[in-house]
């Protein structure tokens, strides 16, 4: 099993694929790091020798990738949420950033729904 910026990829995998395992690899960096590193796309994790291995990892030094990234990405929204913008109070009040509709949808921003009880009528 490969392990590459700390993650282990899957051995059954072709290299592209297994390559976007890593958070900040999508197909197209896959591809390019392939292509650089001089390994075919179509070879499997588990049929790479170390060499191979070796120039991919080089290949790959040349991008903000996983914890690097991750915190680049935490520490912008932070700022956002600090200057006030209006991206930064959506952040805040965990709600959607752009646009979208908050009526009906947006569960996955909002979380489980919350529901709130009618007033009972005061009877004469």
């Amino acid at each position: 099993m490969a392990r590459i910026a700390g993650v282990d990829l899957p051995k059954q995998k072709r290299g592209v694929i297994g390559l976007t395992y890593i958070f900040g690899i999508g197909k197209s960096r896959a591809k390019e790091i392939l292509e650089r590193a001089q390994v075919s796309e179509d070879t499997k994790v588990s049929d790479w020798a170390d060499d191979e291995i070796a120039r991919i990892r080089e290949a790959i030094s040349h991008y903000t990738i996983e914890g690097e990234l991750r915190s680049e990405t935490q520490l912008n929204i932070k700022r956002l949420m600090d200057i006030g913008c209006q991206r930064g109070i959506r952040h805040r009040a965990g709600l959607p950033l752009r646009g979208q509709r908050t009526k009906n949808n947006s569960r996955t921003r909002k979380g489980k729904r919350k529901t709130v009880a009618n007033k009972k009528k005061a009877t004469k």
